[in-house]
Protein backbone atom coordinates (compact mmCIF):
# COMPACT_ATOMS: atom_id res chain seq x y z
CA UNK A 1 0.00 0.00 0.00
CA UNK A 2 3.16 1.87 -0.32
CA UNK A 3 5.01 3.91 2.63
CA UNK A 4 4.11 6.17 5.48
CA UNK A 5 4.13 9.62 4.81
CA UNK A 6 7.08 11.66 6.87
CA UNK A 7 8.21 7.37 8.11
CA UNK A 8 9.41 6.18 4.74
CA UNK A 9 10.43 3.26 6.46
CA UNK A 10 6.70 2.20 7.31
CA UNK A 11 4.24 0.67 4.64
CA UNK A 12 1.06 -0.28 4.74
CA UNK A 13 0.77 -4.29 3.93
CA UNK A 14 -3.08 -4.94 2.69
CA UNK A 15 -3.77 -8.16 4.66
CA UNK A 16 -1.71 -8.72 7.22
CA UNK A 17 -3.42 -9.50 10.73
CA UNK A 18 -2.52 -11.75 13.31
CA UNK A 19 -2.47 -14.72 11.61
CA UNK A 20 -0.49 -13.27 8.76
CA UNK A 21 1.52 -10.57 10.32
CA UNK A 22 4.18 -10.22 6.76
CA UNK A 23 1.04 -9.93 4.61
CA UNK A 24 -1.87 -12.36 3.47
CA UNK A 25 1.05 -14.81 1.84
CA UNK A 26 2.90 -15.31 5.37
CA UNK A 27 1.80 -17.24 8.47
CA UNK A 28 2.27 -18.36 11.90
CA UNK A 29 5.00 -21.12 11.11
CA UNK A 30 8.27 -21.11 13.16
CA UNK A 31 6.63 -18.34 15.35
CA UNK A 32 4.98 -20.30 18.18
CA UNK A 33 7.27 -18.79 20.89
CA UNK A 34 7.36 -14.58 19.45
CA UNK A 35 5.31 -12.44 20.72
CA UNK A 36 1.91 -11.72 18.77
CA UNK A 37 1.72 -8.75 16.85
CA UNK A 38 -1.10 -6.68 14.40
CA UNK A 39 -3.32 -7.29 17.10
CA UNK A 40 -5.39 -3.70 17.86
CA UNK A 41 -5.86 -2.55 21.34
CA UNK A 42 -9.49 -3.43 20.54
CA UNK A 43 -8.40 -6.86 19.71
CA UNK A 44 -6.01 -7.34 23.20
CA UNK A 45 -9.35 -6.22 24.63
CA UNK A 46 -11.31 -8.68 23.11
CA UNK A 47 -8.71 -11.12 24.19
CA UNK A 48 -8.92 -10.34 27.52
CA UNK A 49 -12.45 -10.51 27.76
CA UNK A 50 -11.76 -13.83 26.37
CA UNK A 51 -9.53 -14.90 28.75
CA UNK A 52 -11.13 -13.46 31.64
CA UNK A 53 -7.79 -11.09 32.20
CA UNK A 54 -7.29 -7.59 31.45
CA UNK A 55 -4.62 -5.07 30.32
CA UNK A 56 -2.06 -3.69 32.70
CA UNK A 57 -2.96 -0.46 33.50
CA UNK A 58 0.39 2.48 32.72
CA UNK A 59 1.61 2.53 36.60
CA UNK A 60 1.15 -1.35 36.36
CA UNK A 61 3.15 -1.92 33.17
CA UNK A 62 6.21 0.60 34.47
CA UNK A 63 5.78 -1.17 37.48
CA UNK A 64 6.24 -4.68 36.52
CA UNK A 65 9.11 -3.77 33.89
CA UNK A 66 11.06 -2.05 36.73
CA UNK A 67 11.49 -5.20 38.22
CA UNK A 68 11.84 -4.32 41.74
CA UNK A 69 14.63 -1.36 40.60
CA UNK A 70 13.06 1.78 41.41
CA UNK A 71 15.00 4.52 39.23
CA UNK A 72 16.71 2.62 36.98
CA UNK A 73 16.82 3.31 32.97
CA UNK A 74 16.01 -0.15 31.72
CA UNK A 75 14.94 -3.27 33.52
CA UNK A 76 18.33 -4.45 34.16
CA UNK A 77 19.99 -1.29 34.84
CA UNK A 78 21.53 2.14 34.00
CA UNK A 79 23.14 1.26 31.08
CA UNK A 80 22.18 -0.37 27.53
CA UNK A 81 24.22 -3.14 26.56
CA UNK A 82 22.16 -4.30 23.54
CA UNK A 83 22.21 -6.96 22.25
CA UNK A 84 22.84 -8.43 25.34
CA UNK A 85 19.55 -6.92 26.97
CA UNK A 86 16.96 -6.35 24.21
CA UNK A 87 15.41 -6.64 20.46
CA UNK A 88 16.21 -3.14 19.55
CA UNK A 89 17.87 -1.96 15.81
CA UNK A 90 21.09 -1.73 15.04
CA UNK A 91 23.31 -0.09 13.30
CA UNK A 92 22.23 3.22 11.39
CA UNK A 93 18.40 3.60 11.36
CA UNK A 94 16.91 3.53 9.08
CA UNK A 95 18.99 1.92 6.20
CA UNK A 96 21.89 -0.74 7.74
CA UNK A 97 20.26 -3.10 10.35
CA UNK A 98 23.45 -4.73 11.46
CA UNK A 99 21.23 -7.73 13.04
CA UNK A 100 23.82 -8.04 16.18
CA UNK A 101 21.02 -9.61 18.10
CA UNK A 102 20.26 -12.06 15.42
CA UNK A 103 16.89 -10.79 14.82
CA UNK A 104 15.27 -8.63 11.56
CA UNK A 105 11.87 -8.37 13.30
CA UNK A 106 10.91 -10.00 16.70
CA UNK A 107 12.80 -12.43 18.85
CA UNK A 108 11.57 -15.33 20.87
CA UNK A 109 10.03 -14.22 23.87
CA UNK A 110 13.15 -16.25 26.12
CA UNK A 111 15.81 -14.90 24.04
CA UNK A 112 16.92 -11.99 26.65
CA UNK A 113 17.16 -12.67 30.30
CA UNK A 114 13.97 -11.73 32.59
CA UNK A 115 13.94 -8.66 35.27
CA UNK A 116 14.16 -9.70 38.59
CA UNK A 117 10.24 -10.49 38.52
CA UNK A 118 11.02 -13.01 36.16
CA UNK A 119 9.03 -10.92 33.41
CA UNK A 120 10.58 -11.67 30.23
CA UNK A 121 11.50 -8.72 27.38
CA UNK A 122 9.31 -5.66 28.56
CA UNK A 123 11.44 -3.28 26.29
CA UNK A 124 12.12 -3.94 22.71
CA UNK A 125 11.01 -6.62 20.52
CA UNK A 126 7.71 -4.87 20.09
CA UNK A 127 5.17 -2.14 22.21
CA UNK A 128 2.62 -3.10 24.30
CA UNK A 129 -0.39 -2.09 24.96
CA UNK A 130 -2.11 -0.65 28.14
CA UNK A 131 -5.64 0.08 29.27
CA UNK A 132 -5.11 3.50 29.65
CA UNK A 133 -6.43 6.55 28.07
CA UNK A 134 -3.10 8.52 26.58
CA UNK A 135 -2.42 11.95 27.87
CA UNK A 136 0.81 14.07 27.56
CA UNK A 137 -0.34 15.08 31.25
CA UNK A 138 -1.06 12.10 33.07
CA UNK A 139 1.93 11.91 35.21
CA UNK A 140 1.86 15.89 36.03
CA UNK A 141 -1.86 15.50 36.46
CA UNK A 142 -2.50 12.35 37.51
CA UNK A 143 -3.08 10.42 41.09
CA UNK A 144 0.35 9.69 42.89
CA UNK A 145 -1.11 6.56 43.72
CA UNK A 146 -1.73 4.02 41.23
CA UNK A 147 -3.18 6.69 38.77
CA UNK A 148 -5.04 5.17 35.51
CA UNK A 149 -5.19 7.71 33.00
CA UNK A 150 -7.69 10.35 31.71
CA UNK A 151 -11.41 8.99 31.68
CA UNK A 152 -11.46 9.31 27.71
CA UNK A 153 -9.24 10.00 24.52
CA UNK A 154 -8.56 9.32 20.88
CA UNK A 155 -5.30 7.05 21.33
CA UNK A 156 -4.10 4.20 24.50
CA UNK A 157 -0.99 4.12 26.10
CA UNK A 158 1.74 1.94 24.19
CA UNK A 159 4.92 0.82 26.63
CA UNK A 160 8.14 -1.02 25.75
CA UNK A 161 9.72 0.14 22.67
CA UNK A 162 10.35 -2.52 20.06
CA UNK A 163 12.86 -3.59 17.22
CA UNK A 164 12.37 -1.05 15.26
CA UNK A 165 13.52 1.72 17.85
CA UNK A 166 17.13 2.77 17.90
CA UNK A 167 18.86 5.93 19.98
CA UNK A 168 18.94 8.21 16.88
CA UNK A 169 15.24 8.28 16.35
CA UNK A 170 12.84 6.12 18.99
CA UNK A 171 14.88 5.71 22.16
CA UNK A 172 11.25 4.85 23.96
CA UNK A 173 12.67 1.19 24.53
CA UNK A 174 13.46 2.82 28.85
CA UNK A 175 10.92 1.78 31.71
CA UNK A 176 9.74 5.17 31.44
CA UNK A 177 9.57 6.36 28.15
CA UNK A 178 5.47 6.19 26.74
CA UNK A 179 3.88 6.56 23.03
CA UNK A 180 0.10 5.78 21.85
CA UNK A 181 -1.20 4.90 19.02
CA UNK A 182 -5.25 4.75 18.20
CA UNK A 183 -7.23 1.86 19.34
CA UNK A 184 -8.12 0.38 16.45
CA UNK A 185 -4.23 0.42 15.07
CA UNK A 186 -2.20 -2.64 14.53
CA UNK A 187 1.20 -3.14 13.19
CA UNK A 188 4.13 -5.43 13.03
CA UNK A 189 5.93 -3.95 16.10
CA UNK A 190 3.13 -3.83 18.35
CA UNK A 191 1.65 -6.94 20.89
CA UNK A 192 0.46 -7.06 24.20
CA UNK A 193 0.49 -9.13 27.62
CA UNK A 194 -2.30 -9.22 30.16
CA UNK A 195 -2.86 -8.82 34.13
CA UNK A 196 -5.09 -11.04 36.27
CA UNK A 197 -8.42 -8.91 35.72
CA UNK A 198 -10.83 -7.99 39.19
CA UNK A 199 -7.45 -7.66 40.88
CA UNK A 200 -6.27 -4.28 42.79
CA UNK A 201 -5.30 -2.00 40.47
CA UNK A 202 -2.07 -1.13 42.91
CA UNK A 203 1.23 -1.06 40.95
CA UNK A 204 2.75 -4.41 42.47
CA UNK A 205 3.44 -6.17 39.10
CA UNK A 206 0.72 -8.99 38.97
CA UNK A 207 1.29 -9.11 35.16
CA UNK A 208 1.50 -12.58 33.87
CA UNK A 209 5.33 -14.38 33.33
CA UNK A 210 3.41 -16.80 30.71
CA UNK A 211 4.89 -15.56 27.19
CA UNK A 212 1.17 -16.30 25.65
CA UNK A 213 -0.04 -13.02 24.05
CA UNK A 214 3.11 -11.21 25.12
CA UNK A 215 5.92 -8.88 23.95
Amino acid sequence: MGPAAGTPWWFGVRGADWRHPGGPESGLDGLDDHPVVHVSWNDAQAYCAWAKRALPTEAQWECASRGGQAHKRYPWGDQLESPRHCNIWQGRFPVVNTLDDGYLTTAPVRTFPPNDYGLWQTVGNVWEWCADWWSPFSYAAGASQDPTGPDCGEQRVMRGGSYLCHDSYCNRYRNAARSSNTPDSSMGNAGFRTVAAGQTTSATASMTRSPSSTG
